[in-house]
C-alpha cells in the first residue's frame, strides 16, 4: 500500500517537474492558494474556539481582571 502511494507520488512529482514553469506556477496557485486560505481558515476558528474557551473558564473562576480595570 505505501509503496503504491509513494510510486504514484514519484510519478506525479515527475509529471510537475517537465511541466514548463508559467504552468508549474499556476499549479501551484490553484492548489496552495485554496490550502493555505483553508488552513488559514481553520487556525482562526481553532484560535476563537481557544479564547472563548479561556473566557469562560475566567469567568466561572470568578477571575474576570479584564472588566475591573
Amino acid at each position: 500500500m505505501l509503496r503504491s502511494l509513494a510510486d504514484w507520488w514519484d510519478s506525479v512529482e515527475l509529471w510537475i517537474t517537465q511541466l514548463a514553469f508559467p504552468f508549474q506556477v499556476l499549479l501551484a496557485i490553484v492548489v496552495l492558494l485554496p490550502l493555505c486560505a483553508g488552513v488559514a481558515v481553520l487556525a482562526d476558528l481553532a484560535s476563537d474556539l481557544f479564547d472563548n474557551l479561556m473566557a469562560r473558564r475566567r469567568f466561572a473562576r470568578g477571575d474576570d481582571r479584564a472588566e475591573s480595570r
